[in-house]
């Protein structure tokens, strides 16, 4: 069975919703649509009875997903649409990923960056092909995630790690990501979906009310972090609308390192 989106594809399979991102032409960023069409997806896959797992991924070989579309968030308002409190209902996407009562597995083949990499950080499990990459970018870009990508993050990683991670922007292999706790699996390229399906059919087999109940356990002891999510998205919109962020959103759609601080 599917059903038909513009930005995303939604199919169910014999052990698993697959639901992926298919922008493949800007390495699977983000835009509004994209965003509602992944909402309507995971609230569609929650109430799925024949499978007890999604599996999260991007279309094409290079990325699974690498934020929100720059290009996009170039507009007068620093925001990037008309709905959310940025532009895009990204606090809700996040929300419908921990809610889903399925096991969500992100299926990173390629990169992990910026918002893609709070995605791989908020799904359940995470398996990644040996040529995955994971990072931020967004001080790089006049961005941030104050919730789930950084709070959610550090009880991942650790304070330290997860600090390096935003502070810095560099990029992790797919082995450092793994030492560093992010991923679950390393496996060869072309064994990432055998090893996604593998992963999602042994899930299969289990009483899907048992994992519903102990996904809802393991969220409630970080639950305090979907108020601090929404209360620093408040913060970041006005932030969008700053020159300082503006600056880093032309920067990169014009190819050339921000000039930050003429505008503090």
């Amino acid at each position: 069975m599917s059903t038909q989106f513009k930005d995303i594809i939604y199919e169910v399979g014999a052990n698993a919703v697959y639901i992926t991102i298919n922008r493949p032409e800007v390495f699977n960023a983000f835009r509004t649509q994209t965003v509602e069409e992944l909402i309507q997806a995971f609230r569609m896959a929650d109430e799925e009875k024949s499978v007890n797992a999604v599996i999260f991924g991007g279309a094409g070989d290079k990325a699974f997903c690498t934020g929100g579309d720059q290009k996009v968030h170039l507009s007068e308002d620093g925001l990037y649409g008309p709905r959310g409190m940025v532009g895009l209902p990204i606090e809700e996407l996040q929300s419908a990923i921990r809610d889903c009562r399925k096991v969500v597995i992100a299926r990173v083949q390629g990169f992990a960056i910026g918002g893609g990499n709070v995605f791989a950080t908020i799904c359940d499990l995470t398996l990644a092909s040996e040529k995955a990459q994971f990072g931020q970018v967004g001080p790089k870009v006049g961005s941030v995630d104050p919730g789930f990508g950084t709070a959610y993050l550090s009880r991942m990683l650790g304070e330290k790690k997860a600090r390096e991670v935003w502070f810095l922007c560099r990029r992790y292999k797919a082995q450092e990501a793994l030492e560093m706790g992010l991923v679950n699996k390393v496996v060869p390229h072309d064994e990432l979906d055998a090893e996604c399906e593998a992963w999602a059919a042994e899930i299969n087999q289990l009483s899907p009310t048992a994992i519903a109940i102990a996904k809802r356990s393991f969220n409630a002891d970080s639950e305090n972090i979907r108020g601090i999510s929404f209360m620093g998205v408040a913060a970041v919109k006005g932030y969008y609308q700053s020159e300082e962020s503006k600056e880093g959103v032309r920067a990169f759609n014009e190819k050339r390192k921000p000039e930050f601080k003429k505008y503090l």
